[in-house]
């Protein structure tokens, strides 16, 4: 949708082209005689878990893959959960694995994501997939910051030579967001709660990324005119609302493009993960991804 001379950017929009892409490979990767399956593993009764896992599970079934979501209490131990994950680990049938966050207070995180196999880990939390991702080799990349360079491509917004800014400084987002931004030679700085002088270190940016989770924190005059600003923020606002980290009204009159809350980041974290589930099947099968062409 066009503002003036600026743009916001459509991820529904573009999350349906990447849906439809993985799709196709999924129905080249089936005539091969490889069915992509994805476990999920929600413990616990988090209605906003609750949710994201059943828009995966119908998107995943939409692009033609085999989704299994196994619902868990929130009593359940952390031995208990390790022995599902082994068991998926071990079965081949099983391309990739999810395990929802949160999980419930006094689970052992970090214990559950290590336990995932590194090939299975769509999420790509791993240490093994981490430490590829910084190395610059090939592995399974978070969803969410795999879908901000994917908007940011597919709507012809340069990466390489600027000057970006990433407000948040979370392993799930903010720290992959940095590592893929210098990938593609731009020059990164990660703020957080204790940057001195945030705005004036936002408004040096041309790319801005604001995934600290405050809402509305970044205002109009903390952005730098004509900067693209990514809004990876999903809070609940005073009047009920879901509103991102920025003031979207402000900032859209000051960026050259920007992304909504809902409607932007959002639908591209669950294309990423259908097609890190596809990608991991064929790496499993010892298919090239680029060969995963459609039929004429």
């Amino acid at each position: 949708m066009q503002v003036g001379e600026r743009f916001i950017i459509d991820g529904r929009t573009v999350a349906k082209e990447v849906r439809s892409e993985v799709a196709e490979r999924v129905a080249a990767l089936r005539r091969m005689g490889v069915v992509p399956r994805l476990c999920v593993c929600l413990v616990g009764d988090d209605p906003a878990s609750q949710v994201y896992v059943r828009n995966k599970d119908r998107a995943g079934v939409g692009a033609g893959l085999e989704v299994e979501t196994h619902t868990l209490a929130a009593t359940t131990a952390t031995s208990e959960l390790l022995a599902l994950i082994e068991r998926f680990n071990r079965t081949d049938e099983i391309h990739g694995i999810l395990v929802q966050l949160p999980l419930p207070e006094g689970m052992d995180t970090q214990a559950v994501l290590h336990a995932v196999d590194p090939a299975k880990d769509v999420d790509g939390l791993h240490p093994a997939n981490v430490g590829a991702l910084w190395r610059g080799e090939e592995g399974l990349v978070p969803c969410t910051p795999a879908g901000c360079i994917e908007l940011l491509d597919r709507s012809a917004i340069p990466i390489e030579g600027k000057r970006a800014c990433i407000i948040g400084r979370s392993a799930l987002v903010g720290k992959p967001v940095a590592a893929l931004l210098l990938q593609r030679n731009a020059t990164v700085t990660i703020c957080h709660s204790r940057t001195p002088d945030l705005p004036a270190r936002a408004r040096e940016a041309e790319l801005l990324v604001a995934a600290v989770g405050r809402a509305e924190l970044v205002r109009g005059d903390w952005v730098r005119p004509g900067a693209a600003v990514l809004d990876v923020g999903i809070n609940r606002g005073d009047d009920g609302r879901l509103v991102g980290d920025v003031a979207f009204a402000e900032v859209r009159e000051v960026a050259g493009a920007v992304t909504p809350v809902p409607g932007g980041i959002g639908p591209m974290t669950i294309a990423m993960l259908l097609q890190n589930t596809a990608r991991a099947a064929a790496r499993q099968s010892g298919i090239a991804w680029e060969s995963l062409t459609p039929q004429p």
